[in-house]
């Protein structure tokens, strides 16, 4: 991830509530999946590697982020260990097609989640 986006990242991040949080969540998810894919391409094994693992640390802080007292957050769980299963494949076998599938799938989550943000009306996160 370049510089300029990881600050706009961060200035996103200052100004949102807790949805746009998840929203950029997925954003910062599906850009580090592209840049596994163009390392992948570019036979960058080790810079590969790292995006994966970002990726994968962006998994973990929307899987912390569910909350099971609302139905939808089983579901997201089983998918996004799913899509971990994924990512650990295209990591082992420096693989793109296991990435493939990871973004079409975390995109339909990033599209549905940017249509609630819409809705929610809530303040920033932080204070």
């Amino acid at each position: 991830m370049k510089s300029e986006l990881k600050q706009q990242f961060s200035m996103r991040i200052t100004q949102a509530n807790k949805t746009e949080l998840v929203v950029i969540l997925y954003e910062m998810f599906l850009t580090y999946v592209a840049d596994a894919k163009e390392d992948l391409a570019k036979e960058d094994i080790k810079t590969f590697r790292l995006d994966i693992q970002r990726a994968r640390g962006c998994l973990k802080e929307l899987m912390g982020s569910l909350n099971f007292d609302y139905e939808p957050a089983p579901s997201l769980l089983s998918l996004y260990m799913y899509v971990s299963k994924l990512l650990v494949s295209a990591d082992i076998h420096n693989e793109a097609e296991p990435l493939d599938e990871v973004a079409k799938i975390m995109q339909k989550l990033h599209d549905a989640y940017e249509t609630i943000a819409k809705e929610d009306q809530s303040g920033p996160v932080m204070g």
